[in-house]
């Protein structure tokens, strides 16, 4: 018995380990295509939405055999593990739910099928609290296929942000700073230097946040977050883009149209603009929208496209890989996105498989070290147009989770100095 009480207590700290790993998002697998996760308007992300607001899933099984899907919501803590909550504190109503709102795709060469799932429904009717989430979705052997985080918050404090440049005079037309403010004159902040965190997002990124922000000082209600190159981002360059709404006709940016197994569209051949001049060029910082003019319903009537990109360089680039990066796969590096060099043509190349539509995407650099450098190929330019939000985190002493208390943003375009 002893040995078993001895056992036992080494067998403690190993299970509170597992316990509190850090939660990361699954990718999902090669047939699952075109994930759409939202507010239930705009853009593809990582949704921030307020408490009662809807969350919107969407994506595409391109086996298409109808299969079937379930979905569980979990919550978390400001670090991403799993919070102390059980499931009746932060979820009214049900999950681990089947997915029963699908459609075959019509009139398309790629068979598919198009999954969608509306928060609140009829089964799980809300979240109670606000923090950090995670939508997990499953098959029928419960596997978990693919996972997306969102955060809810509860509008308490006033967010106030200004995008400045830096004050460091090499980094001045290369980085961006992000300075802001949180007032909460109604709502009581107990011990702000511990219990307070921030977190900025460049364009909706969590890969590349900023987190474990602290308040400067405090002035009155006031919290005020004046950091330097703390919370300075690499400001990178706009992001290049492609419109395949057509199947069959080239555009200013689809150089050639081949009909195989399926449509294969050829970008014009893309350059390193790293050291040339910034030039503005509209974005929608690295999301896509699905468009077709082959259908009225872009979700089951849009085509699946083989696009083929090109980047010329001189020779090819050591110390690292080519990848595509954008929200199309949400900013995942992996076989799908990475480039190889043709000592032929002289040019990284590669295809990948998009669904019909509009998508922003750019070049970046994984050095063999694991570091990404977005700058790389691209460059960094102080006038790069850049969204920021910042979310005001906080868990007061003795309190089981952190509540999300306030978002703010602001645009790189009202930069100041």
């Amino acid at each position: 018995m002893k040995t078993l009480f001895t056992f036992l207590l080494c067998l403690l700290p190993l299970l509170s380990s597992l316990q509190a790993q850090v939660a990361v998002e699954v990718t999902p697998p090669n047939y699952i295509r075109t994930v759409i996760f939202n507010s239930g308007s705009g853009y593809s992300g990582t949704p921030i939405i307020r408490i009662g607001e809807r969350l919107n899933l969407e994506f595409d099984d391109i086996i298409g055999d109808e299969a079937n899907y379930y979905y569980t919501i979990q919550h978390y803590n400001y670090d991403w593990t799993p919070s102390q909550l059980v499931k009746s504190e932060y979820l009214e109503g049900l999950d681990n739910v089947l997915i029963n709102n699908y459609e075959n795709s019509y009139n398309t060469l790629q068979l598919y099928s198009h999954y969608s799932l509306q928060i609140p429904n009829e089964d799980t009717r809300g979240l109670k609290v606000s923090g950090n989430y995670m939508l997990k979705i499953f098959n029928d052997a419960r596997e978990l296929i693919f996972s997306r985080k969102f955060m809810v918050y509860e509008p308490l404090t006033s967010v106030v942000v200004e995008i400045k440049k830096s004050r460091e005079v090499k980094l001045i037309h290369t980085k961006q700073v992000v300075n802001f403010s949180v007032d909460s004159p109604d709502f009581i902040i107990r011990n702000p230097e511990e219990s307070v965190y921030a977190v900025i997002l460049q364009n909706n990124n969590l890969k590349t946040g900023i987190y474990n922000i602290k308040p400067q000082y405090n002035i009155g209600s006031e919290l005020i977050y004046k950091h330097d190159q703390l919370t300075s981002f690499w400001a990178g360059n706009e992001y290049l883009n492609f419109d395949s709404k057509d199947l069959r006709a080239a555009t200013v940016k689809i150089q050639a149209i081949e009909v195989r197994d399926l449509y294969h569209h050829f970008l014009f051949t893309d350059r390193i603009r790293a050291f040339e001049p910034y030039t503005y060029n509209p974005d929608i910082n690295g999301k896509f929208v699905v468009r077709t003019m082959q259908g009225r319903d872009p979700d089951i009537e849009a085509g699946y496209v083989w696009t083929h990109f090109a980047l010329r360089t001189p020779e090819p680039l050591e110390g690292g890989e080519v990848h595509l990066y954008g929200e199309f796969n949400h900013f995942n590096l992996d076989d799908s996105t990475r480039l190889t060099y043709n000592f032929e043509t002289g040019r990284y190349e590669t295809a990948r498989l998009f669904k019909q539509g509009y998508y922003d995407y750019k070049y970046v650099f994984l050095r063999d070290d694991g570091v990404l450098d977005e700058g790389f190929i691209s460059g960094n330019f102080i006038s790069t147009e850049n969204e920021y939000t910042v979310l005001i985190y906080y868990l007061p002493p003795g309190a089981r989770y952190a509540r999300i208390i306030g978002v703010g943003s602001a645009n790189s375009i009202d930069i100041s100095n």
